[in-house]
């Protein structure tokens, strides 16, 4: 979002102290954020529009070692750990929460970000309070809450590729017991992508989303509080963000295992594309859903806590998918899916003893339909079909856990916390991959699958409380993700099932963490400095690409042996005077594949067309980096506040980040792309009125107008040459130079 609506209203007083800490709650329980013992970035309201992060992706440029970009929905990497797989049967290796609702599907998670209070942001396995799937960390989007106090305000802003956002926000107490509030927002843009192609398809808007959500409040009594929060989004667009990956690399073609030459162009060759459409591309997706969570403190020293959560999504799209830059098959793609979810939690807090325990339980369902329409595009064997695809209906995922965490102050500075977790998880999915001619619909292969998983999670850690300076702490920590299944059925489960089972599932990953870190800042909250060092052992991570191994392309995912991940960052924030304050970040990365060498699978078609070449070639990742994993990232923050006679003031931002170069590696296809290193700063200069009343402002963004990728990949045609490839590979990247202008008043 342009602007997350009413981020200077009223919820920001409660969560900053006068000395510029957060109150925060990555333990379930209200803690100082300079008191807590885990590596974590908490950014308030205020905090999110002094920086001008407007959407959950510019995270990243205030959280070490952090990346969200857009793929299939949003990916996130926590010091090199990510899921590439946004599919239906897919996992995140990060987990994304809103008010503390796990968002198990990547598309419906940035639409969230609009009337926010705070985002926590968790580095590290959170496998005990949190459970499965966070084995990288946890990203928490908490919205604001109704207050007992009358307020609005409404945000505006407009800025380069006629991308338009506003957002509004009412918090009315209707009595002493009881508040609502309401919030939504618009955000429309064009694309970022040059059209160079002559077909005959217009673009509109890449994005053009509507987002609302309605809250309330309810205090009964003073031991009894109940907040329950419903929104909607509608998000539709054309969705055209990718352009031929040529405009990057000179030599990238599929099967070659060496990597591509980079090619430097400027900005607006880098965003042309040629890519000719097959069809009117568009998007047309709602969500809505509705959570509820209700503390009732029992007694003075226990508090139960119940979190709930029902939620659906309807997803429609038109797109292509390029076998060149000239020719591409029509594809659909239509999805239904559901999701509950219920945590109960109980805590007991009596003079240094503090226990957490409770429940999960976790039920998602869905149904897609995703069809190549001109299939013999990517395979003749294809050619007399008119779709190929997958209907897959209904994918099944329950997950239940059960947990518990004691923290005891041996004494008033040192502290021991441990706790453990149970996770089951079941997953299934009835499907099967087709072909049609006409209404006579052929099955190539069924792909019904049923799997169970379960893993015991466990935390341990010490922290001691420097009185006046800081906190020393260090942990032990595991982490864990269900495993899965790829596209198939067991061999002796049904007719034409002919698939090993060590083929067909792939298993859990987990992950163990080791960590030191500190948490120190001088008397007068000055100069703050959070610095750790971490180790990762990294088991059976998931990786996923797509292949041309079940008559067409589909997605792949299979488990690596292993991966080391050795990490330091180190944080600052100085503030030497009134009207100045600096922040700065560090961070140094080695996140790397132990031994891996996954078999690549050209395809059927590859021998005929290629006699004597093999099908199957071995792709060599051992001791190569982990994706969007840089060696090295520096970022450097300063603000001028100047207050003006009368009232108000004038604040002044720059912003710089400077990053080494990192992987990009298409395991699907064996082209060891890479982004070279570059360096992205962003200045903005507001006016705020006396008791913030309204501002104004002016920002650029991306000043150097570097194009970063965010994801390469190739779609490599068994039947044609392989240098073909070159032509029919694709990327995305981030956002290149904006300016704009922006605007708010509350009442």
């Amino acid at each position: 979002m342009a602007l997350a609506a009413a981020t200077q209203a009223y919820a920001q007083t409660t969560q900053v102290t006068a000395d510029g800490d957060i109150i925060v709650t990555a333990t379930r329980t209200e803690t100082l954020l300079s008191k807590t013992p885990i590596a974590m970035t908490a950014v308030s309201g205020d905090q999110l529009v002094q920086k001008g992060i407007t959407n959950t992706t510019q995270l990243a440029d205030s959280v070490p070692n952090v990346s969200i970009v857009r793929g299939n929905g949003l990916q996130i990497t926590i010091r090199g750990v990510t899921s590439t797989d946004g599919t239906e049967k897919g996992d995140p290796s990060a987990a994304f929460l809103a008010d503390g609702i796990y968002l198990a599907r990547p598309q419906a998670q940035e639409v969230s970000f609009f009337d926010v209070e705070r985002v926590e942001v968790l580095r590290g396995p959170q496998g005990t309070l949190y459970g499965r799937n966070t084995t990288a960390g946890v990203v928490n989007v908490i919205t604001a809450s109704p207050k007992q106090k009358f307020g609005a305000s409404a945000d505006a802003s407009y800025e380069s590729f006629n991308h338009f956002n506003a957002a509004a926000m009412l918090n009315v107490p209707i009595s002493e017991t009881l508040a609502v509030r309401g919030a939504m927002s618009y955000d429309r843009r064009d694309s970022f992508v040059n059209k160079a192609s002559t077909d005959s398809y217009s673009w509109g808007p890449f994005k053009d989303v509507f987002a609302a959500r309605l809250s309330a409040l309810w205090e009964p009594t003073s031991n009894l509080k109940i907040v329950v929060k419903g929104d909607y989004s509608l998000d539709k667009g054309y969705g055209v963000n990718a352009v031929p990956t040529t405009n990057f690399f000179s030599s990238a073609a599929p099967y070659q295992l060496s990597a591509p030459a980079y090619v430097m162009s400027d900005s607006k060759t880098a965003r042309t594309s040629n890519l000719v459409e097959a069809w009117q591309g568009q998007n047309h997706n709602t969500g809505k859903g509705v959570m509820g969570q209700a503390d009732w403190n029992i007694s003075d020293a226990l508090t139960l806590t119940y979190l709930g959560s029902y939620r659906t999504m309807d997803r429609w799209s038109h797109g292509t998918s390029y076998i060149s830059s000239t020719a591409g098959s029509p594809t659909t793609f239509t999805g239904k899916y559901w999701q509950t979810s219920h945590e109960a939690r109980l805590a007991y807090k009596s003079g240094g003893l503090f226990v957490q325990a409770g429940g999960y339980y976790f039920k998602e369902k869905s149904g897609i339909a995703f069809f190549l329409l001109n299939p013999g595009l990517f395979s003749s064997g294809l050619a007399p079909f008119s779709q190929f695809g997958f209907p897959q209906d209904p994918t099944i995922a329950i997950s239940k856990g059960a947990f518990g965490q004691a923290s005891y102050n041996f004494t008033p500075q040192l502290k021991l916390t441990a706790g453990v977790r149970y996770s089951t998880d079941d997953k299934s999915r009835v499907g099967a991959t087709v072909g049609d001619i006409g209404t006579t619909r052929i099955i190539f292969q069924t792909n019904n699958a049923h799997r169970t998983f379960s893993k015991t999670t466990w935390r341990v850690g010490l922290d001691y409380d420097l009185p006046g300076i800081g906190l020393l702490y260090g942990s032990v920590a595991t982490g864990y993700k269900a495993g899965g299944f790829n596209d198939g059925c067991e061999t002796g489960t049904g007719t034409g099932c002919s698939l090993p089972a060590s083929v067909l599932y792939y298993q859990p990953e987990t992950l163990t963490a080791y960590e030191v870190g500190f948490k120190v800042h001088t008397p007068d909250n000055k100069l703050r400095v959070n610095g750790n060092y971490f180790h990762y052992d990294y088991s059976g991570l998931q990786i996923s690409s797509v292949q041309n191994v079940c008559g067409g392309p589909c997605q792949v995912t299979s488990n690596a042996a292993s991966a080391k991940v050795d990490g330091v960052e180190l944080e600052a924030t100085l503030k030497p005077a009134p009207n100045h304050a600096f922040d700065a970040s560090v961070t140094f990365l080695n996140a790397r594949y132990g031994a891996f060498t996954p078999i690549i699978d050209r395809g059927a078609g590859w021998s005929t067309a290629y006699p004597g070449q093999s099908r199957y070639v071995p792709f060599d990742l051992t001791g190569q980096a982990l994706n969007r994993s840089p060696k090295s990232v520096v970022s450097l923050g300063y603000t001028f506040t100047q207050p003006l006679r009368g009232g108000g003031e004038i604040s002044f931002n720059a912003r710089t980040r400077i990053s080494s170069s990192y992987a990009l590696t298409d395991t699907g296809s064996g082209v060891f792309y890479r982004q070279p290193n570059y360096t992205k700063t962003d200045l903005s200069l507001n006016y705020t009125a006396p008791n913030k009343a309204y501002y104004v402002g002016v920002y650029g963004r991306n000043l150097e107008n570097r194009i970063v990728l965010t994801g390469v990949g190739s779609n490599g045609n068994p039947t044609t040459a392989g240098s073909a490839g070159v032509t029919a590979g694709t990327a995305v990247f981030e956002d290149p130079r904006t300016f704009g202008v922006r605007a708010g008043v509350k009442f």
